[in-house]
């Protein structure tokens, strides 16, 4: 991997790149973009002194000042999931309750700097609520988009925050494809499609390195939607690989849930099903923007998929309550798939496993109170004698 002294958006598909600007968040000719290769830090880079993701800020492009929250720097949880050892990483301790926080801490930071003072997102309700907090930080105006039906608790956050929130019509494509149409007109904070969220994301991978001792996890298990949490693992350890600061990346094994899972399909070369809602709403992506990047990633890294059904998906979050872990259930569907990955020997005995857990239970009371009532009930009810 080469690196640039002055980081640049780039076109992978073409090998175009263009200035870093605040407006510009895919290239001219539709595709989406990312930033390019940074140089990888040293343990001595670290900023110890500073208690948030921008530890990492050396590896991160630009000099803005920092619009933080204390994003970053989440629990890794020993743990036993089936037999396996494994870690759980904690996002939902970051600000908002998601991994989102990372990626929109980054971006808005960029945004604050070059001046931007409105901005227009589509989310399922983590993203979006993580942008309206940091838009509140920032004093910048934000538009959610939300698909019709988004959890309430999820629509309350982001308008807690001062943001308008709007519910539109239909599945969560049809929601990413209003904000593209508004986009036209207001600077287009996406945190599927901007470069700077990807970077920020990306300090995962060396928030790992550093839990680690420094090294890299042996494989790390994650859900997947739009794929950024694969993106951001892919770029960040790349760019330690690249310095000399891991001797390989680790396999990046990625699970989906049944009910929408394109990228698990296109890995495996069989034809998708039939798409049906799923209690993984954060995960119903039909068409992810970057799907050739995130197959690419998983490749490169010698990792794998799963399709999650939807009872495996409740069972985890059900199994994870047991343990004192509080998952939603996009979130659970990562722990879900560690049974399957097991089974296939992408997890393996004596190896360190990491599996990100990416949002509270807080976020989707009513799916949790659904799940964990019918948990009651095949026990005779929450009443019952024990």
């Amino acid at each position: 991997m080469s690196t640039t002294a002055t980081p640049r958006y780039l076109d992978e598909r073409s090998g175009r790149t263009y200035e870093l600007t605040a407006e510009r968040w895919r290239g001219d000719d539709g595709a989406p973009l990312t930033v390019t290769p940074l140089t990888g830090l040293a343990p001595a880079d670290v900023d110890t002194a500073e208690r948030s993701l921008w530890r990492y800020r050396a590896a991160l492009p630009g000099g803005a000042r920092p619009v933080s929250l204390g994003e970053g720097r989440t629990p890794l949880v020993a743990g036993e999931w089936g037999g396996a050892d494994v870690r759980f990483k904690l996002e939902w301790f970051a600000p908002t309750g998601s991994f989102k926080d990372r990626g929109v801490g980054v971006l808005v930071s960029f945004l604050a700097a070059a001046g931007v003072t409105e901005v227009v997102e589509d989310s399922s309700g983590n993203g979006g609520a993580s942008l309206a907090a940091y838009c509140a930080a920032a004093g910048i105006r934000a538009r959610i988009l939300v698909p019709a039906g988004t959890s309430p608790a999820k629509i309350l956050q982001s308008r807690a925050y001062g943001a308008e929130v709007e519910e539109v019509p239909g599945d969560r494509d049809a929601t990413a494809a209003e904000a593209l149409r508004r986009a036209a007109h207001t600077v287009y904070a996406s945190h599927n499609w901007h470069p700077l969220f990807l970077q920020g994301t990306k300090t995962i991978a060396y928030e790992l390195w550093e839990d680690l001792g420094f090294t890299a996890p042996d494989a790390i298990v994650t859900v997947a939607g739009a794929g950024s949490l694969v993106l951001g693992c892919d770029m960040g350890f790349g760019e330690l690989l690249a310095a000399g600061r891991i001797a390989r990346r680790p396999r990046l094994l990625v699970a989906q849930p049944a009910n929408c899972a394109p990228l698990h399909a296109a890995h495996q070369g069989v034809e998708p099903a039939e798409f049906a809602p799923t209690i993984a709403e954060g995960a119903a992506i039909r068409r992810p923007v970057r799907a050739p990047e995130v197959l690419a990633a998983i490749r490169r890294s010698g990792g794998d998929t799963v399709a999650v059904p939807e009872a495996d998906i409740a069972a985890a979050v059900r199994r994870l309550a047991a343990t004192g872990l509080y998952a939603e259930p996009t979130s659970a569907t990562a722990a879900a798939a560690v049974d399957a990955f097991r089974a296939r020997g992408a997890i393996r005995p004596g190896e360190t496993t990491v599996v990100l857990l990416t949002g509270s239970g807080l976020k989707a009371p009513h799916l949790m109170g659904r799940l964990l009532d019918t948990d009651a009930a095949g026990r005779g009810g929450a009443g019952s004698p024990a």
